[in-house]
């Protein structure tokens, strides 16, 4: 329940305060997004198993940001950033749908 409506309490400051996401940042964001997902999704999916350590899911959400934008980053730096980008994206996309599938196989028992 915590979880839940510390969701809504986020959504509901960013709708009242309409935050701005500085220039520089913008390229970064939705990378960070999609790290974070995967860390919910693999702490979703630890849940069900029965295995999920809150130190472990905090260490993965913040490594997995961090990492994804340090590669952004140097592909700035190189002059390939769309191509570090998209890689990014499509790795972490791969193991947000595994882990979806895990976690479809345990509710669905399918």
């Amino acid at each position: 329940m915590i979880p839940i409506l510390g969701l809504v309490a986020g959504v509901l400051l960013g709708l009242l305060l309409d935050p701005t996401v500085p220039l520089w940042l913008q390229p970064y964001l939705p990378i960070a997004v999609v790290a974070a997902l995967d860390a919910v999704f693999g702490g979703f999916r630890a849940r069900l198993d029965g295995i999920f350590d809150a130190k472990v899911f905090v260490i993965s959400f913040v490594s997995n940001v961090v990492v994804a934008a340090l590669i952004v980053f140097l592909g700035d730096q190189l002059g390939v950033g769309a191509q570090l980008s998209t890689a990014v994206v499509v790795v972490l996309g791969i193991r947000i749908f595994g882990n979806a599938a895990a976690i479809r196989r345990h509710v669905f028992r399918a």
